[in-house]
């Protein structure tokens, strides 16, 4: 197995919305803002080579939306998909599988694109499966007012109309499943979004958990530091906790989607309770 951090594109979103309640005088220090208050996020994708396989775990916002729509994130700095595969010596058709942890649109959108002659929309990966979770999926296509804005047909109906989704099946009780396709643990966790998903993979002797939208960025470490994105924040917070500490305790590597300037960061028990401990690059950790 190998590894390989895959950047989609950075962008800006309102700092008071990522940090819920949180002071601005607090959240600043790690995340400061503009004159906009806008916070720099990455969309940083992971890919995983193993054997036969290329698994893609999220994919961005992708290119099909307006420039309107566009208007709204602040788009900046040079990266891309295509030019990050492109860099670790691979091209979108050589993967096999997209997984996606939820389908907001900055998690998922990078996975449809438009057709030729845009009077459609087809798969962005040709040669890839792709793959949410039952309950999820029926989450997202009949959305809640609160999250409608986030879950976007063009980007989820196209999957399902090209025959290539899958579901990871589980048992209603279970927390954590064991995949053997995909090579890697699943923990579902319901306070950001219904059963969003957290990959957790072995990978040299380490464990690298891909954190999502339950550890946004490293400025989110402390406990109350939770999203006014999250549909049920008391739930985000227990999840929180729970996920914290057993990271803590068993010295997990976090991998941060949308912290646009720590790529990994590990953390560790305090008189405060958990606080980050080392930021790493992944070339730092693997190279």
């Amino acid at each position: 197995m190998k590894l390989y951090p895959i950047e989609s594109g950075n962008f800006k979103l309102d700092g008071g919305a990522m940090f819920g309640v949180v002071p601005k005088t607090l959240w600043t220090r790690t995340n400061p803002a503009d004159e906009n208050n806008l916070i720099d996020m990455a969309a940083r994708c992971l890919l995983i080579e193993d054997g036969d396989r290329l698994i893609l775990i999220d994919t961005g916002m992708g290119e099909k939306q307006s420039e309107k729509f566009f208007g709204y994130y602040y788009r900046w700095g040079e990266h891309s998909i295509d030019r990050s595969l492109k860099k670790h010596g691979f091209h979108r058709d050589d993967i096999t599988d997209v997984f996606m942890t939820h389908l907001h649109f900055d998690h998922c959108g990078g996975s449809i694109q438009w057709n030729k002659d845009r009077t459609g929309y087809e798969p962005a990966f040709k040669n890839a499966r792709f793959w949410s979770n039952k309950e999820h999926w029926q989450w997202a296509t009949q959305p809640n007012p609160r999250e409608k804005a986030s879950f976007l047909k063009e980007n989820i109906i196209p999957m399902e109309q090209s025959g290539k989704l899958h579901f990871l099946e589980r048992d209603g009780s279970e927390r954590f499943i064991s995949n053997d396709y995909l090579g890697f643990g699943v923990l579902f966790v319901d306070g950001h979004t219904d059963k969003q998903m957290i990959p957790h993979i072995v990978y040299k002797g380490k464990t690298i958990v891909f954190v999502s939208d339950l550890l946004p960025t490293a400025g989110h470490v402390p406990l109350p530091y939770v999203m006014g994105y999250d549909t049920r924040p008391l739930l985000t917070m227990g999840e929180k906790e729970v996920f914290m500490n057993k990271a803590a305790d068993e010295e997990y590597y976090l991998f941060l989607e949308h912290d646009a300037h720590n790529e990994i960061i590990t953390v560790k028990h305090t008189e405060k309770g958990v606080r980050l401990d080392e930021t790493f690059t992944f070339n730092q950790l693997f190279n």
